[in-house]
């Protein structure tokens, strides 16, 4: 191995676990269609839109954090879903994921390479090859040596909310969210969803919008 595929095998790790040990922003596209009523205390419930999933304590955990938003909002937790004035029902999934592959190129260079255009001259042992000695430039002598390739899985996560006026059933908001992310966990996944939705909530109908959740900073509308 030569000395400059020693430093690279050393540095290239160090670089992966300083990339991993950073914490990224999550960012998602919110699309939402809206006809709100302003919020003058209506009451509400969540529930979830497989009801395999209601009375779960993980569905439970997620309807509990859009409570505390739309009570940010100025709406109230109905006593029961009888009461409530309006039905807020949520859906989320994460899919199987697929295979993103990247190459870049390396940095394949040396100290010396043939000159092909230098002819060789005879000396008194016979014929020598004419040799230089300089950087490699792979613009003038080709492509590098070699390119660094990675592959990594990258996953689609996705809610879905609705809310519903439960006098009439008119609905009366529709919203989704979409998040690219190189893991599954729904723990994770879910909860910087709601914040994603909930960003300039109720939002302007028909508009799609890129949503930056900045870690420990909540989010901001870009």
């Amino acid at each position: 191995m030569t000395a400059s595929k020693k430093i690279l095998s050393l540095v290239v790790p160090v670089a992966l676990l300083s990339l991993g040990a950073c914490a990224t922003p999550f960012k998602a596209n919110v699309a939402r269609f809206q006809a709100m009523p302003a919020p003058q205390g209506q009451s509400f419930t969540v529930q979830a839109s497989d009801m395999k999933l209601q009375g779960g304590l993980e569905f439970a955990h997620y309807a509990d954090l859009v409570t505390r938003k739309m009570v940010a909002q100025g709406y109230q937790p109905a006593a029961s879903p009888r009461d409530a004035t309006l039905l807020v029902t949520l859906d989320y999934e994460v899919d199987n994921g697929r295979e993103r592959v990247e190459s870049a190129p390396g940095t394949g260079f040396g100290f010396g390479y043939a000159d092909p255009f230098y002819r060789p001259w005879y000396g008194r042992w016979g014929p020598r090859r004419a040799y230089r000695y300089g950087w490699y430039d792979p613009f003038m002598f080709g492509p590098p040596y070699s390119y660094d390739v990675s592959s990594y899985t990258i996953y689609t996560s996705e809610l879905d909310m609705r809310i519903d006026r439960t006098a009439d059933g008119q609905r009366l908001f529709e919203g989704k969210a979409k998040a690219l992310s190189r893991d599954d966990d729904l723990t994770r996944l879910v909860p910087n969803l709601i914040d994603a939705m909930f960003t300039g909530f109720p939002g302007n109908s028909g508009e799609t919008v890129r949503i930056t959740v900045a870690p420990e900073e909540g989010a901001r509308r870009r």
